[in-house]
């Protein structure tokens, strides 16, 4: 077997041994999409090494290429070639071992296509007319029953009230406080 390279991995977060302090990936998740969609148009994405981002997009290419197998043909001589034309290029297609483990991050909801929602107990802020549409039906079964809830209200209170026409009651053992 051959020497392998070992290179450490862009795409992770790296340990420092002096410090034991984690050093940030050097590409941004958004720069490893940029380069993924530029590799994926030139033909290497092969080339990238592991990551999150690199592993979706191998899953997705690979179920693209099988759907519809694809050969290189070269354009003048009508051949098929799957080996370098270059020595130039030979240098590209050497394996390299990359240092730094990918950590696949497991995202609640993603399987049923709801990330945003799932495992919370209600809905973000959203529009003003949705979140008042329940104290509007609320409101209008109160005014469409305001009748005879005044008028329940005045009954208990007519009933309570004492009648100025007749003598005010007293109780039958009723102590004098002296």
């Amino acid at each position: 077997p051959k020497h392998v390279p070992r290179r450490t991995n862009p795409f992770v977060p790296q340990l420092n041994a002096k410090t034991g302090k984690w050093a940030p990936p050097k590409y941004s998740l958004r720069q490893q999409a940029d380069l993924i969609k530029k590799a994926r148009r030139t033909g290497m994405l092969d080339l990238l090494p592991p990551s999150a981002k690199t592993n979706k997009a191998r899953e997705r290419l690979a179920v693209a290429q099988a759907a519809q197998p694809v050969v290189k043909v070269q354009a003048i001589t009508g051949e098929t070639s799957s080996m370098p034309t270059t020595s130039r290029d030979a240098g590209w297609q050497r394996s390299v071992e990359w240092v730094g483990k990918v950590r696949e991050r497991k995202v609640v909801g993603a399987e049923i296509g709801n990330r945003l929602y799932a495992g919370r107990k209600r809905m973000f802020k959203g529009h003003k007319w949705e979140r008042l549409a329940k104290r509007a039906i609320r409101r209008n079964v109160l005014l469409r029953d305001m009748p005879k809830r005044i008028a329940r209200y005045k009954q208990y209170y007519r009933r309570r009230r004492p009648n100025p026409l007749k003598p005010v009651g007293t109780p039958k053992n009723a102590k004098l406080p002296f």
